[in-house]
């Protein structure tokens, strides 16, 4: 039996602010359209980013979630997606936990 493969936004504010973006002028619109796609992609392939090194791990990510496994997409124009696995025995469901521009990726992941 293949498992479901769901994708979900870390909480409500989250989803708003995605949505948000395709209310808003052209490049927010532009990267709704990105993330949109990254989210069919990581329904296709919970695995089709890069995961990225416990010691890499910010620990807010930690703290405020109990992450035990941080993804990275990368989205054009340097925008990031970060996101986390969880599974059981029959679903699998991807957290999506912030999205952000290069500089402020780096900054959350003390680069």
């Amino acid at each position: 039996m293949r498992k479901e493969i769901f994708v979900a936004f870390i909480d409500e504010k989250l989803k708003k602010d995605f949505e948000a973006l395709n209310e808003s002028k052209f490049e927010d619109k532009q990267l709704y359209g990105f993330i949109d796609r990254a989210m069919d992609d990581i329904k296709n392939n919970p695995i089709c980013g890069t995961r990225l090194k416990k010691k890499q791990w910010p620990k807010k990510y930690i703290l405020d979630y109990a992450i035990t496994n941080l993804w990275k997409y990368d989205l054009p124009n340097s925008w990031r997606l970060v996101y986390t696995i969880e599974a059981t025995e029959v679903k699998i469901v991807n957290m999506i936990l912030e999205w952000f521009d290069h500089k402020n990726y780096e900054r959350r992941f003390s680069y």
